[in-house]
């Protein structure tokens, strides 16, 4: 049985810290679910990530819904987070209902928005229905880009006032738990004081309720881009790069395949096969002469 938003929400009063991963796809979904991750994001990161847009912005409701099948697919144990893509939410309230209801139909235990006090009319529609909501403040990178760039928030008195009060009327209108992306660790913290639901931190301290990486970023599977906030845990591209190099030199040498890994068939079979060949080259020699 799937990990419940009730048991995402208790583990903040057991102060039991939350780990959560954001993978894309059926094989490190599995991954990670049979390693004990609790919650699996299914980020709109997944366009840069995978299809190499240069910004989330480009992603549509109908390629996110591929991705969260495939890690549907891959998991038994892990809540499943799907975010909604830019432009599938903010405009019209019916309309950002109808597509988080593809994603709950498809297998997944809630969606994610991003923003704070102008999305709360927003988180309160769809909990409303039954739809759990994830917010997401802090940098948003949906939008940030746009405007500012990628900064870190939470800097002066004025920004963090704005954050808390967002993390607050998230709380109120329904939000189970709450993403501080790239927040001062100061602020975060105090946010993670002041609300009774989960916050879960990405570059932003060691005092929210729990952590989230992307996948291919801890894992090492970028050899230029390593975020500051992002520890490694393996120099996956390395590895990668050294097992494919391998191969094509195996290939080009002869080496692979060798006998270890191809099949064979019994020496009477072959004797009886080349006996065929004969008989047709035999065939054809007596065709010419004719």
């Amino acid at each position: 049985m799937r990990i419940s938003i009730t048991d995402i929400k208790q583990k903040k009063s057991k102060s039991e810290k939350i780990v959560v991963v954001t993978a894309y796809d059926y094989s490190t979904a599995k991954i990670c679910d049979t390693s004990g991750i609790e919650m699996i994001l299914v980020g709109d990161s997944a366009g840069m990530v995978m299809l190499g847009y240069d910004s989330t912005i480009p992603v549509t409701v109908d390629e996110m819904l591929v991705f969260c099948k495939g890690v549907v697919n891959g998991s038994k144990n892990s809540l499943i987070v799907a975010d909604m893509p830019f432009g599938s939410y903010q405009s019209d309230l019916s309309l950002a209902f109808s597509n988080a209801i593809k994603f709950i139909k498809l297998g997944c235990s809630a969606i994610k928005v991003e923003g704070g006090r102008g999305v709360v009319p927003l988180v309160k529609h769809l909990t409303q229905n039954g739809i759990p909501v994830m917010g997401h403040i802090g940098l948003k990178p949906q939008t940030s880009p746009l405007w500012e760039g990628y900064k870190v928030q939470g800097k002066s008195c004025n920004t963090a006032v704005d954050l808390f009060l967002d993390a607050l009327e998230l709380e109120k209108a329904g939000a189970f738990s709450i993403v501080l992306e790239m927040v001062t660790s100061e602020i975060a913290e105090k946010i993670s004081q002041g609300v009774s639901i989960p916050t879960i931190g990405i570059g932003s301290g060691n005092k929210c309720d729990g952590q989230v990486l992307v996948l291919h970023d801890l894992l090492g599977l970028y050899d230029v881009i390593k975020p500051k906030f992002a520890k490694r845990y393996a120099e996956s591209y390395s590895l990668f790069s050294t097992a494919i190099t391998n191969y094509i030199s195996d290939v080009k040498s002869g080496g692979f395949p060798d006998p270890q890994h191809s099949f064979s068939m019994s020496k009477e079979e072959l004797q009886n096969f080349e006996n065929y060949l004969s008989s047709l080259k035999a065939g054809k020699k007596g065709d010419g002469e004719k």
